[in-house]
């Protein structure tokens, strides 16, 4: 699915151990929720260009839901849950 449709949206790279607990989670939380992910990889550019390393290649994994940054590092699922009943932001 494209990041730009999906709630959920889990940045990393490869060959990150960090990256495969999140990713673990992130999956484990959306066949529960029915929330549609996606995974970018930082390192590949985007398609306007951008090389998300430069902005976010310290703090992999990094977790968006509904465009807000809700995790970096280690993925919590609780707050994971959280952010996506919470449903997305206001206006």
């Amino acid at each position: 699915m494209p990041a730009a449709q999906a709630r959920v949206v889990l940045y990393g790279r490869a060959g990150c151990h960090l990256c495969d607990d999140a990713r673990a989670v992130v999956q484990r939380v959306s066949a529960a929720t029915g929330a549609p992910w996606a995974e970018v990889d930082v390192d590949a550019p985007q398609p306007d260009g951008r090389v998300l390393a430069d902005e976010l290649g310290e703090l992999v994994p990094v977790v968006d839901v509904d465009g807000v940054r809700r995790g970096y590092w280690r993925v919590d699922e609780s707050r994971l849950l959280r952010a996506l009943a919470a449903g997305p932001p206001r206006p």
